[in-house]
């Protein structure tokens, strides 16, 4: 039965990007391995839900699934458009999430993965030709971006096992030379090259080396100040707020972000943006206190700096 990426990620076929995102980010929040060891069914439903954002997050690759469904990636595999040239993909085999893809001549499909000279182009070229290059791509979480982490994939029946840096970003992309398509005429063989996604987090935003993220304090600790415990990806720290702190003010605490990738002893920071609680359903008594607190304060100088 084919499948729904829409249904799965549980939105229209009209939705929005922003939509589709905040439905992805719930749902691999929700089935992420790490809160489901042991759960074959929900490491099931992690992979699905990551191929179907994979396809409908990406404009191009949404249009082509609109319009031709699960299929959409093996459109191009009629072979070349009439009058001939043109580009042919293959894809094939499981790297992790995706599929690996070949570009080319259909002539020099055919001799780099089943060899020789026959084939649809009958040994029209004779030279050492390096083999066409594999593409795949594989998902990690921001905590295994920020440590560095690895993976184990599976590439035509052989097993590869790739370690990523701390610091890995979005769009990243390793490249495993020789671990592409068999070259033509004892020519060298292409490459493999992997693409690294970083998930989603429920508490932090990345932006470049930077985190971010909300931290909740009372009114009282944002007009007297105090200590406030924060969340970091080594775990918890103490900070000051400054007495005074508006609602909005952001607080950076250096090198407290995520690790520059290929740059061991460096670090982005980590950007703390204030949300101040008002207290709500005040007693009579609460609010008498703030009246009198308010008719204290000369309105002409409370808010000057």
């Amino acid at each position: 039965m084919a499948r729904d990426y829409y249904a799965i990620l549980g939105v229209s076929k009209d939705a929005s990007e922003a939509d589709i995102k905040k439905a992805y980010r719930k749902l691999a929040v929700k089935y992420h391995p790490d809160k489901n060891p042991d759960n074959k069914e929900a490491e099931n439903r992690f992979k699905e839900i990551n191929e179907a954002y994979e396809v409908i997050s990406d404009p191009d690759k949404r249009k082509k699934y609109d319009q031709f469904g699960e299929n959409w990636n093996r459109v191009n595999e009629q072979g070349p458009p009439p009058g001939g040239g043109g580009q042919y993909q293959y894809y094939g085999g499981d790297a992790g999430g995706g599929g690996f893809n070949f570009e080319g001549d259909p002539n020099d499909i055919f001799e780099s993965f089943f060899g020789g000279s026959g084939g649809f182009g009958g040994g029209r070229r004779n030279g050492k030709m390096k083999g066409g290059d594999f593409q795949s791509e594989t998902t990690i979480t921001l905590e295994e971006a920020f440590h560095g982490t690895s993976r184990l994939l599976q590439l035509e029946g052989q097993k590869l096992r790739i370690k990523l840096k701390p610091g890995s970003y979005e769009g990243l992309v390793i490249k495993l030379a020789g671990k592409g398509a068999p070259g033509r005429n004892g020519g060298p063989a292409g490459d493999l090259f992997i693409t690294i996604h970083v998930m989603p987090n429920a508490q932090f935003r990345r932006d470049g080396n930077n985190l971010a993220q909300t931290v909740n304090i009372d009114l009282f600790t944002a007009v007297l100040g105090g200590k406030q415990e924060v969340e970091t990806l080594t775990g918890k720290i103490s900070i000051t707020i400054p007495a005074g702190t508006q609602n909005g003010k952001i607080l950076r605490i250096k090198s407290k972000g995520m690790p520059v990738y290929g740059q061991t002893d460096q670090f982005g920071d980590l950007l703390l943006e204030i949300h101040v609680n008002i207290p709500q359903q005040l007693t009579e008594e609460q609010k008498k206190l703030f009246k009198q607190l308010q008719a204290s304060f000369d309105p002409s100088k409370a808010f000057s700096s």
